[in-house]
C-alpha cells in the first residue's frame, strides 16, 4: 500500500458495467485509483456511482451505504416488496454477449534479485505482451529489489500472459502480484 500510495493510488471495491468490443463487460473487484477519479474521495460507509457516456461525460453520485436508518429502511423495502405483486419489468431491447477479456490498467509487484538487467527484462516481455510502463518504482533490499509499476490499459490475457512469463524468470524471488488500475482522471 505504501508503494501505491506512492504512486497516488488508493484502492476501493469497485463493480463496473461497460460497453465493450461490440458487448458487455461486468465484474466486481477490488482496484486502484487515481486522486483525480471521481469515486477516489468516497470513505467509510458512503457508496457511489458512476455513469460515464459521449452524451454527459460522467456524473457521480454519492450517499450513505450503511448504517441503521439505511438498512432499516432497506429492509423495510424488501418486506413491502415481498408483500405485493412483483413490479413488472420492461423488456430487454438488447442481447450483448459477454466481454472476457477486456482492456484494463494494472499495477504490478514482484520482489526480484537486485542485478543489472532486471528491469530491462521485465519491460521487454512486457513490451512483447504489447504493455507500456506508465510508471514505475524499484527499491534495493540488500541482494533483492522490489519492483513496483503501474502499466497503461491492455487485454487482460495480454497482461496476465507476461506476468506469467515473469514469474518464470530465475530473478523473480515470489510470484508477481497485480491488481486493476482505474487510469481514468476526470477535472
Amino acid at each position: 500500500m505504501a508503494y501505491a500510495r506512492e504512486l497516488g493510488l488508493g484502492l476501493k471495491l469497485i463493480g463496473t458495467a461497460e460497453r465493450a468490443d461490440g458487448g458487455i463487460s461486468v465484474r466486481v473487484h477490488p482496484a486502484f485509483l487515481y486522486a483525480g477519479h471521481p469515486l477516489a474521495s468516497v470513505d467509510g460507509a458512503f457508496n457511489a456511482v458512476t455513469v460515464e457516456s459521449d452524451a454527459i461525460t460522467e456524473i457521480t453520485l454519492s450517499g450513505p451505504g450503511a448504517g441503521g436508518p439505511q438498512t432499516a429502511s432497506a429492509v423495510l423495502g424488501d418486506v413491502i416488496s415481498a408483500m405485493i405483486p412483483p413490479a413488472s419489468t420492461p423488456e430487454t431491447t438488447e442481447r450483448l454477449p459477454i466481454v472476457a477479456d477486456a482492456r484494463s490498467a494494472f499495477y504490478l509487484a514482484m520482489e526480484v534479485d537486485d542485478q543489472p538487467g532486471v528491469l530491462a527484462q521485465v519491460a521487454e516481455v512486457l513490451g512483447m505482451q504489447g504493455a507500456s510502463i506508465r510508471s514505475v518504482i524499484q527499491r534495493g533490499l540488500g541482494d533483492q529489489a522490489r519492483l513496483v509499476m503501474v502499466l497503461h490499459p491492455l487485454l487482460e490475457s495480454r497482461f496476465y500472459a507476461a506476468v506469467r512469463l515473469i514469474g518464470q524468470m530465475a530473478f523473480v524471488r515470489s510470484a508477481p502480484r497485480a491488481i486493476r488500475v482505474l487510469d481514468e482522471e476526470f477535472s
